[in-house]
């Protein structure tokens, strides 16, 4: 059961190219978002489509895979876990982030 533990699969489309940064000690880093779309009928019997948007953060070689194959509108299937984190702003706010660490990615479509 400890495989379990913090741990996300999702499959969605990127809403726009990935963000990709090259690190000074020669790793690259790709950040992306996906976004998922469940529908269901509400109390009237109407159709509602509810689209929720995932940050995903890929690291080395996954990273270089996201930066040759995806661009906008790909469908993905990504596997990884939960991260939270924070950061401050230049105004002195301080923000909050949740974002996938994707361990497996698997492009999907043509």
């Amino acid at each position: 059961m400890n495989a379990l533990r913090n741990s996300v699969q999702l499959i969605g489309n990127l809403g726009q190219d990935p963000e990709i940064v090259n690190l000074e000690s020669g790793s690259k880093l790709a950040k992306f978002s996906i976004a998922t779309t469940d529908s269901y009928r509400n109390a009237k019997g109407e159709k509602v489509e509810d689209t929720q948007w995932h940050n995903v953060v890929a690291w080395g070689k996954t990273a270089e895979i996201v930066e040759n194959y995806l661009a906008k509108g790909k469908q993905v299937a990504v596997e990884g876990k939960l991260i939270h984190r924070s950061y401050e702003t230049k105004e002195g706010e301080k923000r909050y982030i949740t974002e996938i660490k994707c361990n497996e990615l698997l492009m999907l479509g043509k």
